[in-house]
């Protein structure tokens, strides 16, 4: 009834299926805490994935994009009564990308969306500091900064802002799912704190070249979704789970062959 009601008059009995199988698999099983998390093998991939998206969604630089915005804006000679309005219009960029997101999310799968959206934004850092650098020699170069500026805000959107909330969901099994959620909250509140704090003495240390480490922390995410994030478009929890014992069991030797779910004991994870 209750699945009814959220997504209406359509046909629930794959969807069912796949949660009361999910269910089934974790019978008998306590919810578990956030620390739990860290000491178990078989969620190790699981949770280095969350930790890492959740700490570039705000160690990327997209909120700091924020703070320069009113200058660009400015120096593009847009009046200073309008700038706010402005300002607002960067956010608003920012809120249709994620709802663009979430629609499209389902026909062009999580991988590519955070992949490009980490990508563009490398690109659009790059472009975004040496138009900075350049602002007072070239009369045109305010115009890129504010064309960088809207991109590496679409780009956040499209990608990393829609996507990354969902992958616990999708990773993690019922029992595990309340103790992830907390763990990437706290992640983003933290890491908020961190850019906010920090982020003044970069631009004092680096000047126009400020986006250096944000680049960087773009960079190193895209590689690690290229290389270590499976895509989950399409596929049951079950499955998606079999994809990341792989990855949490593969130094495993012959000596110590990998046991499935139900022959683990609570006290070997």
């Amino acid at each position: 009834a209750a699945l009814q009601k959220l997504r209406g008059r359509c046909d629930l009995s794959a969807e069912l299926e796949e949660m009361l199988a999910e269910q089934a698999a974790t019978k008998g099983q306590r919810a578990r805490k956030p620390w739990e998390l860290f000491q178990m093998r078989a969620v190790r991939r699981q949770l280095l994935s969350i930790v890492v998206l959740s700490s570039a969604m705000q160690l990327c630089g997209n909120d700091s994009m924020y703070f320069y915005a009113a200058y660009v804006f400015q120096e593009a000679g847009i009046p200073q009564e309008k700038i706010p309005y402005v300002v607002i219009g960067t956010g608003s960029c920012e809120l249709i990308a994620s709802v663009t997101c979430n629609m499209i999310i389902d026909y062009a799968g999580r991988r590519p969306l955070l992949l490009g959206g980490y990508s563009f934004m490398a690109g659009w850092a790059i472009i975004f500091m040496v138009a900075l650098s350049q602002q007072a020699q070239v009369s045109w170069m305010p115009y890129l900064s504010m064309v960088c500026i809207f991109a590496y805000i679409l780009s956040f959107g499209i990608g990393p802002a829609g996507v990354t909330g969902v992958l616990p969901s999708e990773v993690f099994d019922q029992m595990s799912r309340p103790a992830a959620y907390m763990i990437c909250g706290s992640l983003l509140w933290f890491n908020l704190f961190l850019v906010g704090t920090a982020f003044p003495f970069i631009v004092k240390s680096l000047g126009h070249f400020c986006y250096v480490p944000f680049f960087l922390v773009c960079i190193c995410t895209a590689f690690y979704v290229g290389f270590f994030l499976p895509e989950t478009k399409g596929k049951s929890f079950l499955e998606i789970s079999e994809e990341f014992k792989k990855w949490n069991f593969k130094t495993h030797n012959r000596a110590f062959p990998y046991k499935g779910p139900k022959e683990i004991k609570s006290t070997e994870l």
